[in-house]
């Protein structure tokens, strides 16, 4: 049985690793350093670091597979943050409210030519004829994903990828079945369409105007469907 002073020093051991995973310093998929090397750089006993990585593997951070070593399988940018996942539809489309006018305002500044182009794509395949609706809503969250990305920002790509990660809940299906339809799919098309001429024009203002009409259209939808 292990010592009081092991488990402690497990704990430590794992906590420190967690740390780095979670910081970035190790990637998922990458292999740890050998239970021999990770026991000389703590000081302690291999048993204390195969506890630690015990630990950690039951927390699913790592993975130990016998003969090849121990791997990272956790991935901070997977994980959404709780009141994330928790909130409803209409509280995400608030958040959105108040972060993508700027989006669009930083994407004027910052955006390069190969990121509206990747924007142009995704405004022709929501124009395509017959697209289902749950094509037009993965391709509409590449849409603001990319324009996030744009900006430059990895602090608000990382924010409007948490919101958007909840889209594939069922509360959201829900609210996409009730919502989606020719004539809003059009519309939200033609708002799109509008807000990439005005990034291209190099227009913040206006681009981030159009923004808001965007949002509180599909605000509007959402609050109807909510009712019925």
């Amino acid at each position: 049985m292990n010592n009081p002073k092991n488990r402690v020093g497990a704990a430590n051991i794992a906590a420190q690793l967690r740390r780095d995973i979670n910081k970035g310093i190790l990637l998922k998929n990458d292999r740890l350093p050998s239970e021999r090397r990770l026991s000389e750089s703590f000081g302690v006993a291999r048993g204390t670091v195969r506890e630690a990585l015990i630990k950690l593997m039951d927390e699913k951070y790592v993975e130990i597979r016998a003969g090849s070593g121990t791997f990272v399988t956790h991935d901070p940018a997977d994980v959404v943050a709780a009141p994330v996942e928790s909130a409803n539809p209409l509280e995400l489309i608030d958040a959105r409210f108040a972060l993508e006018p700027h989006i669009c305002r930083l994407a004027v500044l910052h955006g390069r030519r190969t990121d509206f182009d990747r924007l142009e794509k995704c405004c022709e395949q929501m124009e395509a004829p017959n697209i289902g609706t749950r094509l037009f809503s993965e391709t509409d969250t590449e849409f603001h994903k990319i324009l996030a990305e744009s900006t430059g920002n990895t602090l608000l790509a990382w924010i409007i990828n948490q919101i958007n990660s909840v889209r594939g809940q069922k509360e959201w299906t829900k609210m996409r079945n009730l919502t989606l339809n020719e004539q809003i799919i059009e519309k939200y098309n033609q708002q799109h369409r509008n807000i990439l001429n005005a990034l291209r024009g190099r227009e913040p203002e206006p681009a981030a105007n159009l923004m808001k009409d965007h949002l509180e259209t599909a605000r509007l939808s959402l609050t109807r469907a909510a009712e019925t």
